[in-house]
């Protein structure tokens, strides 16, 4: 059976979700993001015509484009946006995978036999547009991959269908950036040797791909040839990274409990970042010596960085540990995960924590994910 894939992103999500709030924003260059030593989360297509881009730095942005609006961003009012629209698109498919806060793949495979794809597609997009007065563009295909790119060449607010012999024509004249798994480094590389368009890629011998990129050029070659067996997976707001701690004997010594929740957080936020997870919602446990467990959860804005979310885990930990007892278990979880970039606090993070973030990950890569840890003394109080 021929598959049916659908991609559909919202179009400059944070900033449709600040143009709701205030109407005056409309058709005006908007840049989110916070600080003289800021970053660019987020920009409006009419941002991005003077050439500016997401994760520039800010005063960066702001010489390529003086006239911007800036605005700090609210990433907890942008999830319960992103929650909405999950909700209304889970209610109307089989299978649909939340890609990122803004980004779903949808499977529609054999619902042709009752509905076209193309037309139900529509009609949920324009749900969404009428449910959150959200601006949304989806592509339709065979695979994720083509409908992905598909989305990019329909943006903004459009849509677009791709049926198996329209596929390879509509790749051939993208420019090779246009595929999902290409960065600067690939794009550099493949430029070097004359190769910008996905047409002059696909008709490279693959053997010599691999050569030349490793591993992933059979992978390369097979998106460029319009070839992508990935399948969708089914999105669940169960799906959770946990760790915890039995102590040898029970505790009352809270300055050390702290410590260790400290630890908690920085491995649990290391492994989000390694498989490209943000989470939304944190919740600490512990166990008293006779044995009663307690546990307190709260919802935070969609991020992967320790800082964030250990002042939120040590709060809950004040707020659970309420007798004045030996504690003999502790443990954080981390639930209602979406896949994401590495996406951080950017409405409050500098370059430099960022930068910082990223170096310390690529030690952590290369000596273990234990080898470096956060000073005792730098907790919040």
């Amino acid at each position: 059976m021929e598959r049916a894939i659908a991609h559909m992103d919202l179009d400059t999500f944070f900033v449709s979700c600040e143009r709701l709030r205030d109407s005056v924003l409309e058709n005006q260059p908007v840049i989110i993001g916070g600080g003289d030593r800021g970053v660019v989360a987020s920009c409006s297509y009419e941002a991005m015509k003077f050439g500016v881009r997401s994760a520039m730095p800010l005063r960066m942005a702001l010489r390529l484009c003086p006239e911007a609006q800036v605005i700090k961003g609210d990433m907890e009012y942008y999830s319960k946006m992103s929650h909405l629209v999950t909700e209304i698109i889970q209610e109307k498919v089989p299978v649909m995978e939340k890609a990122s806060v803004d980004e779903f793949y949808l499977d529609l495979s054999g619902m042709d036999k009752f509905f076209g794809c193309y037309q139900w597609t529509t009609e949920i997009a324009e749900a969404v547009k009428k449910n959150t007065g959200l601006p949304i563009s989806f592509a339709l295909s065979t695979n994720k991959t083509v409908s992905k790119i598909g989305t990019g060449e329909a943006k903004p607010a459009g849509k677009l269908e791709l049926k198996p012999l329209a596929i390879q024509p509509f790749l051939n004249p993208l420019s090779v950036r246009k595929i999902p798994m290409v960065g600067d480094v690939t794009f550099e590389l493949l430029s070097r040797l004359g190769v910008r368009k996905i047409e002059t890629l696909a008709k490279m011998p693959v053997d010599v791909l691999q050569e030349l990129i490793g591993k992933n050029g059979t992978e390369l070659w097979k998106k460029a040839n319009g070839i992508d067996l990935n399948p969708v997976i089914q999105y669940s707001e169960r799906k959770s990274i946990s760790t915890e701690t039995t102590f040898s004997e029970d505790t009352i010594d809270i300055p050390n409990i702290r410590s260790i929740l400290s630890g908690m957080v920085e491995q649990l936020c290391y492994q989000l970042r390694q498989e490209k997870w943000l989470t939304s919602t944190v919740s600490v446990r512990i166990r008293y010596a006779n044995f009663d467990t307690e546990t307190k959860q709260c919802k935070v804005a969609y991020t992967s960085a320790d800082h964030t979310l250990l002042k939120y885990i040590l709060e809950l930990f004040k707020k659970v540990y309420t007798r004045r007892m030996r504690i003999r278990l502790v443990g954080v979880k981390f639930t209602g995960l979406v896949h994401g970039s590495h996406q951080m606090n950017l409405f409050e993070d500098t370059e430099e924590l960022i930068s910082l973030y990223q170096t310390m990950d690529k030690m952590k890569d290369r000596f273990g994910a234990k080898s470096l840890v956060r000073a005792s003394g730098f907790l919040t109080q």
